[in-house]
């Protein structure tokens, strides 16, 4: 998006990739069904993403509001349009999500990268950056080591996630060693570890609906699926980033009836049923009832104190999947490190954009919107560099 921004201002630009082909997350990313943006209101939006350090806004640097303010800038409806105009025809899902009609990302990303050729941009496969010789960006190359000394740079290297695709984070003792303030990266919107009891073997798979997580501020009503390690699914990522940070987690397993229903249907008779029987008839699916004898025992006697206990099911976790498995990644180049063009302040005239930056928001839409948006945000700038 960087480039496109500087070609249309009529930069010369060029892009450096250092895999074999470009775009290699945005692919896994499409694999099962590219999900560009969300249709709501560009305020709500922007309100889900959030700055990684807890800063005082400063005029002179890139703070929360800054993000928010370029993603109301270039949100869900700037997103649809741009996409459109590849050519590529969108649907809405009833959640709001936006995807491709042909629901993969290789027809866009294709039709994108031949409208950057035709605008003169040049693409270079292969060139891993080095780090800074004064001056000069090193590459390592198919022809050998290069160095360059572009007039503006945009570095778009992504954060931590997904390494074997690129993002790597190699780039960080260089910035590091230049002055750049870069916090630790962190696994978000991942899954959770839990010492699963043998009991729930059979259900390692199974998705688990109709169901409310809930994590200090954040909420989720989304599925989720009982992994082998633990629990994952978009459900989770909705409150993934509470929960790494430490909040307590519940799982109200009957979200759509209140305490006092639950617990006059809790104490009608149960007869000869077991107890996992006569739950299955109250809650109506085994993945909940095996959810509750899982993480609510010793489960209480008395209706009303079980019916808060499946309303507010503790959410016994070991901790985050590693980095490695993460969506995305929290950390990078903090906010004070930035001035609100994205523009490196112990480094002029480098900007960066996308999961470089510590910023982080949950699946949906909001990631690729933003990556988006910081990368636009960062080109335009650099092209306003070049005119100065």
């Amino acid at each position: 998006m960087a480039a496109e921004t500087l070609a249309a201002s009529g930069a010369r630009v060029l892009v450096a990739e250092a895999m074999p082909t470009p775009a290699r997350k945005f692919l896994m990313a499409g694999k099962s069904g590219l999900n560009l943006t969300r249709d709501e209101p560009a305020g709500a939006f922007a309100a889900r993403l959030s700055m990684g350090a807890a800063l005082a806004a400063h005029p002179a640097h890139f703070g929360q509001d800054d993000l928010r303010a370029l993603v109301r800038d270039f949100g869900p409806a700037e997103v649809m349009g741009w996409a459109r105009g590849l050519g590529i025809a969108l649907f809405t899902g009833s959640t709001g999500r936006v995807f491709p009609v042909g629901m993969k990302a290789s027809p866009l990303l294709r039709a994108w990268l031949s409208r950057l050729d035709g605008a003169g941009v040049v693409l270079r496969t292969r060139w891993r950056w080095g780090g800074f010789d004064g001056a000069a960006l090193v590459f390592d190359t198919p022809e050998g080591a290069l160095r360059l000394t572009p007039a503006v740079t945009v570095l778009a290297l992504g954060g931590a996630s997904w390494p074997r695709l690129g993002s790597d984070a190699a780039w960080v003792p260089w910035l590091r060693a230049a002055g750049v303030g870069i916090a630790p990266f962190r696994p978000a919107n991942m899954g959770f570890r839990v010492d699963w009891s043998p009991a729930m073997a059979p259900l390692v798979g199974r998705a688990v609906k109709g169901t409310a997580l809930a994590a200090g501020a954040l909420s989720s009503r989304g599925e989720w699926v009982i992994a082998r390690a633990g629990i994952e699914g978009g459900g989770v990522y909705e409150i993934a980033a509470a929960l790494r940070d430490g909040a307590p987690g519940t799982v109200d397993l009957a979200p759509d009836l209140d305490p006092a229903g639950l617990a006059a249907r809790l104490a009608r008779p149960r007869g000869r049923l077991s107890v996992g029987n006569w739950l299955r008839r109250v809650l109506g699916d085994p993945v909940r009832v095996a959810l509750l004898l899982e993480w609510g025992r010793p489960l209480p006697d008395d209706p009303r104190a079980l019916a808060a206990r499946i309303k507010a099911l503790p959410l016994r976790h070991a901790g985050p999947m590693g980095l490695d498995r993460a969506i995305s990644s929290a950390g990078g180049i903090v906010s004070d490190a930035l001035t609100p063009d994205l523009e490196l302040r112990a480094r002029p005239d480098v900007f960066a954009a996308g999961e470089m930056l510590d910023w982080e928001a949950p699946t949906g839409g909001y990631l690729l919107t933003a990556c988006l948006a910081t990368g636009r945000h960062a080109g335009r700038a650099a092209a306003a560099r070049l005119r100065a």
